[in-house]
């Protein structure tokens, strides 16, 4: 298939992907791409299952290879899914609890823990946004 939109306006191309929801004293870590179409957009951090993989596994080997970090993977929090102008995204989210001592950003330009006020203080990716509204903080 190609990344074409097809005749009801829909992308023709769907990414199915896991996010690490972590909050953690009041606050939500979130992390700024440093690459991409998307570069400079901040994030929940995660990525693409791989065939086989269960979403779970798929969480702890994204946040290991992004973050060189350890990470226990709880509830599904939401799935989004969201229609980008070249792809439709199947994002599942995930509340997760950090297990390492420190993280490495290996991928990404920017970490930070976010609190309440300073949550929108950042660029979303729109898919995440919707996160936004399920977590308490």
């Amino acid at each position: 298939m190609s990344n074409e939109t097809t005749i009801t306006g829909h992308p023709a191309k769907t990414i199915e992907v896991v996010a690490a929801v972590m909050v953690r004293d009041g606050k939500v870590f979130a992390t700024q791409r440093g690459y991409g179409e998307f570069k400079g957009w901040w994030e929940f951090p995660g990525g693409k299952i791989e065939p086989g993989e269960c979403p779970q596994e798929a969480l702890r080997r994204e946040i290991h290879e992004e973050l060189d970090a350890e990470i226990a993977v709880g509830d599904l929090l939401k799935t989004v899914e969201w229609d980008y102008p070249t792809f439709h995204l199947t994002m599942h989210c995930y509340l997760c609890t950090l297990t390492s001592d420190s993280v490495h950003l290996n991928e990404h330009a920017d970490a930070a823990w976010l609190t309440r006020d300073n949550l929108y203080s950042v660029q979303w990716l729109p898919a995440d946004v919707e996160v936004l509204e399920e977590i308490e903080l």
